[in-house]
């Protein structure tokens, strides 16, 4: 496999890139992957040297959404990493051959690399007869011969790797996920979320790239570096939940000022994602950011769980279940306001004490104080 090397920096400079700004993405991903600031050295080392991993990219039942979140994530842009740090030798939106050519393509990588290239699939996987056929062969098929034979899947989005939408009931494609259509996958990595946050891809796969594996997964296959930890855990708005401050109504006071939206159905306390820490459009913002409820949208089976999206859900796990938010609410707000009461109280008594004290001392400094000497009358 060709190695990177002097003609990477090359070509990032041809395409405008400046050292400088490829040393902060490579800064940029050894922070979402929580590494330690000595390791963004071996980051650039490994994406300069390391030669290009094969990938083979596969749309199914999907949207290209994922592909295109990918495409925008922030400098150097995804196109960047896909050309520079990855040998992809097959997908339909990006590649240039069509037809037979372009299945042909797919066909030698699955025959001639066995086991050493990546598979990334995008879409959930139709079983019913008739549904999504690519180049004479149903999807079903497709997954079998490209993921079984694949070193690694990364199943991207949320269809890929729980079925999402797709496989939302009544289910009339017999939609699953990659995981569920071909068990017995070497290695299964899922990046659910709709669609997939492009930095966390290009953070998966540069640390591929530097160490050689991948990164601690959780029990549903997912990199713990970005769905570690609930969305309700790094919300900005999470002061205003604490403090029993929520959005009773879209557009009043309280969404105006950026209270918590977890009357309006927020599922970020069931949702593990790091959206708030990463954001979306280079950063800009993310959906809770911009005043709009998380739905959820990176968990199993979201679309029949989290629904309705603007209804807080007192039975989905992490929501408190049986206790009701506006009982919550008030017990914050009732805390909050005995905290502030008690702070005033403690003041209040402690100047008090200060001005008795300061009486008592200037008493006592009178009492000690010598007599003074009185004038004499003066004589005639």
């Amino acid at each position: 496999m060709p190695v990177i090397g002097d003609g990477f920096r090359r070509e990032l400079e041809a395409r405008g890139i400046s050292r400088r700004e490829f040393v902060g993405f490579c800064a940029g991903v050894a922070a979402i992957l929580g590494l330690p600031k000595s390791a963004v050295a071996q980051v650039a080392r490994a994406l300069e040297t390391k030669p290009k991993p094969t990938l083979v990219w596969l749309e199914l039942q999907d949207c290209a959404g994922c592909t295109e979140s990918f495409l925008r994530a922030s400098k150097p842009s995804a196109a960047d990493v896909i050309l520079d740090l990855l040998s992809v030798d097959y997908h339909e939106t990006l590649m240039a051959a069509a037809g037979h050519r372009a299945e042909a393509a797919l066909a030698d990588v699955v025959a001639k690399k066995p086991g050493e290239y990546i598979a990334v699939v995008e879409g959930s996987i139709p079983t019913g007869n008739g549904y999504c056929t690519v180049g004479g062969r149903s999807a079903q098929q497709i997954v079998d011969d490209v993921c079984s034979h694949a070193a690694a899947v990364i199943a991207v989005g949320t269809c890929a790797a729980f079925g999402g939408l797709p496989a939302a009931a009544p289910n009339p494609t017999g939609g699953r996920s990659v995981g569920d259509a071909v068990p017995g996958i070497r290695k299964l990595v899922n990046m659910p979320a709709c669609p997939v946050n492009g930095e966390n891809l290009a953070a998966l796969v540069t640390y591929y790239l530097t160490y050689g594996k991948w990164p601690a997964l959780d029990h549903l296959h997912r990199p713990l570096f970005a769905y570690g930890k609930s969305i309700h855990d790094a919300c900005e708005r999470r002061a205003h939940f604490d403090a029993g401050q929520y959005v009773e109504a879209w557009g009043d006071a309280g969404h105006r000022a950026g209270f918590c939206l977890y009357k309006m159905g927020c599922k970020g306390p069931a949702t593990f994602h790091n959206c708030p820490n990463v954001g979306w459009n280079e950063h800009t913002s993310w959906p809770v950011g911009c005043g709009h409820p998380c739905i959820g949208c990176a968990e199993p089976a979201f679309w029949d769980r989290m629904t309705p999206f603007y209804e807080h859900l007192a039975g989905v796990p992490g929501f408190g279940v049986g206790t009701s938010i506006d009982r919550v609410g008030a017990w914050a707000t009732a805390a909050v306001a005995g905290t502030f009461t008690a702070h005033a109280l403690v003041q209040l008594t402690r100047r008090k004490l200060a001005e008795t004290a300061a009486k008592k001392q200037r008493a006592a400094e009178s009492s000690a104080a010598p007599p003074q000497p009185q004038p004499k009358d003066k004589q005639p």
